[in-house]
């Protein structure tokens, strides 16, 4: 496939709406026979065996699925839409995410806030687990996979430089002293496995 037919390609996947061909030429700056021609060659590349299709919308094109599928795309469409997480359920989230392994207690310390409600949310999410217990018998949690491929991490080096987010003021002394509380607390000690 060219350079042209995946540009092209991706503009129709991208967008909404039909793609007039003076747009795609605007967009790829190049000539509407080369931009017809990249558009063939879609169009053979989405033939029969595949799920997808291009096809001529009004006075544009569009990349949508192929039209034998609408049966098992209406079953997606039907499905309830995934629920947002609140405002608390991203704070906790951020938190252990940041500072995991970390138990229900610090998570507490440094929200000032119970956490219970939104642990049960991100644990039914499965986007927090259980990593161990404290010494004091607590339990420890930590992201999930899931977690990072919904957010699209690699990892804890992933996530942005806690530095980026600035805090100025009576919020930052706050946070600034909560977060000197918990790291006061014994991080360090050997995390039990999760019970299982």
């Amino acid at each position: 496939m060219t350079e042209l037919s995946r540009a092209i390609e991706a503009i129709l996947f991208l967008s909404p709406e039909p793609v007039p061909v003076v747009t795609l030429c605007e967009l790829t700056e190049q000539s509407p026979g080369e931009v017809q021609r990249a558009l063939g060659e879609l169009t053979h590349r989405h033939g029969a065996d595949s799920g997808l299709e291009v096809a001529e919308v009004g006075d544009g094109y569009a990349l949508r699925t192929s039209v034998d599928l609408v049966e098992v795309c209406d079953r997606l469409r039907a499905r309830p839409p995934e629920a947002r997480l609140s405002r608390p359920a991203l704070e906790t989230l951020a938190v252990v995410a940041y500072l995991e392994p970390i138990s229900r207690a610090e998570i507490a310390q440094l929200r000032g806030v119970s956490p219970d409600a939104t642990i049960t949310t991100l644990l039914e999410r499965d986007l927090i687990e259980e990593a161990g217990r404290t010494p004091r018998g607590g339990t420890r949690y930590r992201t999930t996979p899931a977690f990072r491929e919904r957010f699209g991490l690699q990892g804890r080096s992933s996530l942005p430089p806690i530095e980026r987010f600035e805090l100025t003021g009576p919020e930052a002394d706050a946070i600034r002293a909560k977060l000197s509380v918990v790291s006061g607390i014994d991080r360090n000690a050997e995390p039990a496995e999760p019970e299982g």
